[in-house]
Formats: structure tokens, C-alpha cells, sequence
């Protein structure tokens, strides 16, 4: 299916997800109500697991954010047919459920993972009874179009959103004119301070779907410093994983590096590699740093 209708205009549809938290301690749908910092933290959580799962910032938008009760619903507006495409894949495969369940747990500081159900419907269709026919659910999300425009409170939201990626990192600073050290648990990025952590699965997946043919160079520059990647072991992934394509061979990268370097698999070996071999776009994925309009 193209970019563009049978018509010539532009391809678009609409779909909505339904969210619910299985987790009685959190209840998604009262935090969004919350006009302070709970409404924005969903948002951000809704936000970013989009970006994973329809392959970056491009190609979709948020129309509303409503109260489906006991759901919080979605309401999401697609004028590229790979993004949706992509989005559907991301769904059926569980990766929504896993990139929703991991912001979730570490923008609201919980424990463990967020445990979240979710439903997808198009117009009066419930997607998530077709979705072993890709093409089927393409068609109802294209035939069901927006009613509405991209809500007075989303465009609020966005622009909190980018104004919370401009603000610059606070300065270490200490009495004397030379420069605090870092923390053992920060490092910095674009001359920006940044919380170290260990990789997690949502990166593993910004990371493959962004990298592309890149992935053997960002391989090697992690190489330099583990030993599982080092020698033929990044051709010999290729030439493994060569008809699953791309993302499943940068995938399984990221993949092996983790399980070879354990609790020192961290972002900042990661950013750093990405910024040797000049991808700092995907380097501002991975770090929630939304890109300047």
C-alpha cells in the first residue's frame, strides 16, 4: 500500500488504543487527570513508546487524549502508511505492551515493570481480532478518518515536551573556577548531564529501528571495549541474521553486548558509540531529547 490513495491524495487513518493498568497502585486514566505532573508523565510515556513503536517522530500524530473509563484512550492520527505499518507490527509482536510498560515504570519511579492491557480499534473495529491479517487492519485504520483536529490540550503537551528537552542540564559547579567531576552515575552528552542506567529492552528497540545499515559500525566502536564483539563475531552476526534483515541484526548486536558485558551494558556506552560514528540523532532518541522545530 503507497503514500498516496487511489485518488492521488495523501494516505491517512486513524486508530485509537485503549490503556488500562493492571497494577492497582496506578491508576493510568486518574493520572492523566491530574493537571499537574501526572498528566504530563502519561503523556511523555505515550509519547515515547510511539516513537519506538512507529519508527521515530515522523509519520503519525496525537489528536486527544481522552477518558474511556476504566481505559485512558489514544487517539492517534497516521499520514504515513510505514509508520502504521510499522506501529501494527509493533503491536502484534507485544513490543507496545513492553516500551509502554518500561517508561511507564521509569518516568513514574516504580519498582518494577507496569503490568498494562491494552485494546486497538479502528472506527467500530476491533483491531485486535484481526491482527494476524496486517493488510485487513491497514484498511479499517485507513477508512476510519479523524473527525477532529489534534486537540487544544496535545498541542499544550508537545510543546511542554519540547520545552522540557531545550532546558539545559543544571551545572556542576563548585567554589573554585575548575569543573566538578562527574558523578560516577551521570555522564554527559552535547554538554548535557545525563543519569547512567543500564540498556533495557525499549532501547535495544529505538536502537534497531533506527540504526539501519550503521549497525556494524556502531558494533565495532562497542567492540572496542567487549570482547564478545570483537574479531568476526560482528560478520559472523550478519551473515547469520542476513535474511531477517536489519533491525534483527541490530538487534541481536545490542543483544549480545548486553549479554556479554552484564550490569556494565550501560546507555553511555551506547551514546558514546553512537556519537563516535556521528549518529547523535538516534543518540537524542535514546535520551528523550526532542528535536528543535
Amino acid at each position: 500500500m503507497a503514500d498516496k490513495t487511489v485518488d492521488g491524495g495523501p494516505w491517512t487513518g486513524c486508530a485509537v488504543m485503549f490503556l488500562q493498568s493492571l497494577c492497582p497502585a496506578v491508576n493510568l486514566l486518574a493520572l492523566y487527570k491530574d493537571q499537574q505532573e501526572g498528566k504530563f508523565i502519561v503523556f511523555k510515556v505515550i509519547k515515547l513508546t510511539l516513537i519506538d513503536s512507529a519508527g521515530g517522530l515522523a509519520g503519525y500524530e496525537i489528536l486527544k487524549v481522552h477518558d474511556a473509563d476504566p481505559f485512558l484512550g489514544v487517539e492517534v492520527k497516521f499520514v504515513e502508511v510505514a509508520a502504521c505499518q510499522q506501529f501494527l507490527e509493533s503491536y502484534s509482536s507485544g513490543a507496545v505492551l513492553q516500551s509502554l510498560s518500561q517508561h511507564a515504570s521509569r518516568l513514574l519511579s516504580l519498582s518494577q515493570e507496569l503490568r498494562v492491557e491494552t485494546q486497538l480499534k479502528a472506527s467500530t473495529h476491533t483491531l485486535d481480532l484481526c491482527l494476524d491479517d496486517p493488510q485487513l487492519c491497514l484498511q479499517h485504520i485507513h477508512f476510519s478518518q479523524p473527525e477532529r483536529l489534534r486537540d487544544e490540550e496535545i498541542d499544550h503537551l508537545e510543546q511542554q515536551l519540547q520545552s522540557q528537552a531545550r532546558r539545559p542540564a543544571p551545572q556542576l559547579t563548585t567554589n573554585t573556577q575548575e569543573e566538578s567531576p562527574l558523578p560516577s552515575n551521570c555522564f554527559k552528552f552535547q554538554n548535557r548531564v545525563f543519569e547512567d542506567r543500564m540498556l533495557t529492552a525499549a532501547d535495544v528497540q529505538s536502537f534497531s529501528n533506527g540504526v539501519g545499515r550503521q549497525w556494524k559500525t556502531v558494533g565495532r566502536a562497542l567492540g572496542r571495549n567487549c570482547r564478545a564483539l570483537k574479531g568476526p563475531a560482528i560478520d559472523n552476526l550478519a551473515y547469520e541474521y542476513e535474511r531477517e534483515g536489519l533491525y534483527e541484526q541490530a538487534y541481536q548486536l545490542l543483544s549480545r553486548f548486553m549479554q556479554a558485558e552484564g550490569r556494565a551494558a550501560k546507555l553511555s556506552c551506547l551514546v558514546k558509540a553512537l556519537e563516535d560514528c556521528k549518529l547523535t540523532g538516534l543518540a537524542e532518541n535514546l535520551l528523550d531529547i526532542q528535536p528543535q522545530e
